[in-house]
C-alpha cells in the first residue's frame, strides 16, 4: 500500500483497520508501540478488546505493573499469562535465533488465551522500523499470522511517539525497552540470577538519572551503554565510582563504558546477517 503522510489521517486509517475486525485481542507489553496500538484499539473497538500480557523473568517487574495500571486506567479488559521462558527448549542456551524460539511460544500461548476469551484475531505492535535490524522474532509472527496494524498503516517509531504525544499518552517519551534476554552475548547461557543482576544494575543507572541505558553482560563483564550525550555525566561527581561499586556488589568483576553509546540491538554486531 502507499503509506499516508498526514499523521492524523494515518491514525484514522489505523482505527478503521482495527475496527474492521469487530473484536480483537492485542499483545500488550506496556511499551511505546503497544500502548499506542492498545489506545487506538480501545477507541476503535470499545469493550470488544482484550489486552494480553506475558509475565516473564525477562520483563522488568515495573514494566508489568505499568501495563496493569494502563489497562486499569482506561477500562481495558486485561489478562496476564505467566510463562517460564527457561522451559522453552533452547532459550537458555541463547542462540542467535533465541527471539524466534521465545516469540513463537509466547504468541502461541496468547493465541490460546485469546480463543479461550472468545477472540479470534490477535494483533501486536511492530512498526516499520522493526524491519531494519536482525529480528528473528518477526518470522514467528509471520508464521503464526499475527496481525501488525501499525506496520500496515506505515507508522515509524518517530511517528508513533509524535502521535502518542498528540494523544496525551504518557509513553510518548518513554525510553526504548527490550527484554532482558537481549543483554547477553549470543552463546552465553542465560539464568534467572544473571537476569536479576542486569535488572538491578539498570535500575541503579535509572536512579542516577540515566533514563536510556543498557547493561550488556559478557561473562563477568558489564558493558554499559548510555546515550552518547549522557556519557560525560557518568564521569561527573564520582558517578562512575558509584556505578563500579554497585555493579561489583551485584557480582560483576569488570565494569566498562561503551564509548559508542546506546545502540538498540548492539549484540547483533557480531552476526554476519545483522
Amino acid at each position: 500500500m502507499g503509506y499516508i503522510e498526514d499523521l492524523e489521517q494515518k491514525y484514522e486509517w489505523l482505527k478503521n483497520r482495527i475496527a474492521s475486525a469487530g473484536k480483537a485481542a492485542a499483545a500488550f507489553s506496556g511499551g511505546v508501540d503497544s500502548v499506542f496500538l492498545l489506545y487506538a484499539a480501545k477507541e476503535a473497538l470499545g469493550d470488544q478488546l482484550l489486552a494480553l500480557t506475558i509475565s516473564l523473568h525477562a520483563v522488568p517487574r515495573r514494566e508489568l505493573q505499568e501495563a496493569k495500571d494502563f489497562c486499569s486506567q482506561h477500562g481495558i479488559r486485561h489478562r496476564v499469562e505467566t510463562v517460564d521462558e527457561f522451559s522453552i527448549e533452547g532459550f537458555a542456551d541463547n542462540p542467535p535465533n533465541r527471539c524466534y524460539l521465545c516469540k513463537k511460544t509466547l504468541f502461541q500461548r496468547m493465541m490460546k488465551a485469546a480463543k479461550e476469551e472468545g477472540f479470534e484475531a490477535l494483533m501486536e505492535g511492530s512498526n516499520l522500523d522493526d524491519q531494519g535490524d536482525y529480528r528473528p522474532g518477526l518470522l514467528a509472527l509471520q508464521e503464526l499470522k499475527i496481525q501488525s496494524p501499525l506496520k500496515e498503516a506505515g507508522f515509524t517509531k518517530a511517528e508513533i511517539r509524535e502521535m502518542s504525544r498528540r494523544l496525551g499518552l504518557p509513553t510518548w517519551e518513554k525510553p526504548s525497552m527490550a527484554c532482558l534476554a537481549s543483554r547477553f552475548v549470543y552463546g552465553e547461557r542465560i539464568t534467572p540470577e544473571k537476569m536479576d543482576m542486569v535488572e538491578q544494575a539498570e535500575n541503579f543507572l535509572t536512579e542516577l538519572g540515566f533514563v536510556q541505558r543498557r547493561v550488556r553482560m559478557h561473562g563477568d563483564l558489564a558493558r554499559i551503554e548510555l546515550l552518547f550525550d549522557d556519557i560525560p555525566a557518568m564521569m561527573e561527581q564520582g558517578r562512575y565510582e558509584q556505578v563500579q561499586k554497585r555493579l561489583s556488589g551485584l557480582g560483576f568483576s569488570y565494569v566498562a563504558l561503551d564509548l559508542k553509546g546506546f545502540e538498540s540491538g548492539s549484540m547483533n554486531r557480531g552476526l554476519g546477517n545483522a
